[in-house]
């Protein structure tokens, strides 16, 4: 079955609308169909930051319900999540965008999307096993002894924020180990989580996230051709988001 897995969207619905018509896909009945076939799947983190999380949001509920959504939540996802489950969270890191959103919805409407989001979260796997195993799609990634293992807290934690020890970098990022130097395994794994300039192969790894939120551009892999297509950001550009690995 064919693929075309989208990077971290953030809201940046317009960019996102546009890479689907690159990719050839055309609205029907409220959702996005392939005249070939192919099918949609997401790293997650579809919200926060950008200017319209709601429809982003929106997109996917239709996704859903067509039967036609293969998504993964990153770690706004699973933010927004406890926000809405009315955990206190820190309305920070791009959830106040958001919440602002959220928050100039009416009354009514404000519950039947924190209803519907919380069913849909409450849904998704950690990550995505296709293509009989031989695709795994992770937010921030996953070690190759994780996959296939029983979900318990270390997992998801890597999973969603990546390989991290709790350090942080002088401007208060986290510091994330580079796992996919490390992989080995035969499963191509796909991730998003750290923005970088152009997609990022290593070994059977390849990050997607191409910071379309900070001025970059959002990415899509077409599997199992392992082509990338991307479309140009409308936002601000921000150098200083984007991860150098300094290896490549």
């Amino acid at each position: 079955m064919p693929y075309d897995i989208i990077g971290d969207i953030h809201g940046c619905y317009e960019e996102l609308l546009e890479l689907l018509k690159v990719l050839g896909y055309e609205q029907k009945n409220g959702t996005f169909i392939h005249p070939d076939g192919r099918n949609l799947a997401f790293v997650g983190d579809a919200a926060d930051r950008g200017p319209e999380s709601l429809a982003v949001w929106q997109f996917l509920f239709n996704m859903e319900d067509a039967k036609k959504l293969f998504y993964c939540p990153g770690n706004h996802c699973n933010k927004f999540y406890r926000y809405l489950k009315g955990s206190n969270v820190q309305i920070t890191h791009g959830l106040e965008t958001t919440v602002a959103e959220f928050k100039q919805l009416t009354k009514s409407k404000q519950e039947k999307f924190r209803k519907r989001f919380i069913a849909f979260y409450e849904k998704l796997p950690f990550y995505n096993r296709l293509d009989n195993e031989k695709l795994i799609i992770a937010h921030a990634g996953i070690r190759e002894d994780m996959i296939g293992q029983p979900i318990q807290k270390n997992i998801i934690t890597f999973v969603l924020y990546g390989d991290i020890s709790g350090e942080k970098h002088p401007d208060g990022r986290p510091v994330r180990k580079d796992w996919a130097k490390a992989y080995h395994g035969d499963a191509l794994i796909v991730y998003g989580h750290t923005p970088v300039k152009e997609p990022r192969k290593k070994n059977a790894t390849i990050n997607i996230d191409t910071g379309c939120v900070f001025g970059g551009k959002l990415t899509a892999l077409r599997y199992p051709e392992m082509e990338t297509v991307s479309v140009p950001s409308k936002q601000p550009y921000i150098a200083e988001k984007f991860h150098d690995y300094g290896d490549d």
